[in-house]
């Protein structure tokens, strides 16, 4: 009976690869997301915070359909009592 001869280097190498490769796939779970999805995500959230800049009233404008001026409190527009 006689044993396989391996060569220690090799051996020593294939186990570092492997323990890099266990510690890699456990990092992948707890902290990573695919490339892909991420910038899936990005551009989600990209578009949605557009829709809602889109849908925003724009201040100047509201109180300029008020008849308010820059400065101005809604009780100093004329026709109105305090």
């Amino acid at each position: 009976m006689s044993a396989e001869i391996i060569n220690l280097r090799r051996a020593r190498k294939a186990k570092a690869r492997r323990e890099k490769e266990d510690k890699a796939n456990a990092n992948r779970a707890l902290f990573g997301t695919r490339r892909a999805d991420r910038l899936k995500m990005e551009s989600e959230r990209n578009r949605a915070t557009r829709a809602h800049d889109q849908h925003r009233l724009d201040q100047h404008r509201c109180d300029a359909a008020e008849g308010l001026t820059a400065g101005s409190a809604p009780a100093d527009r004329p026709g109105e009592e305090p």
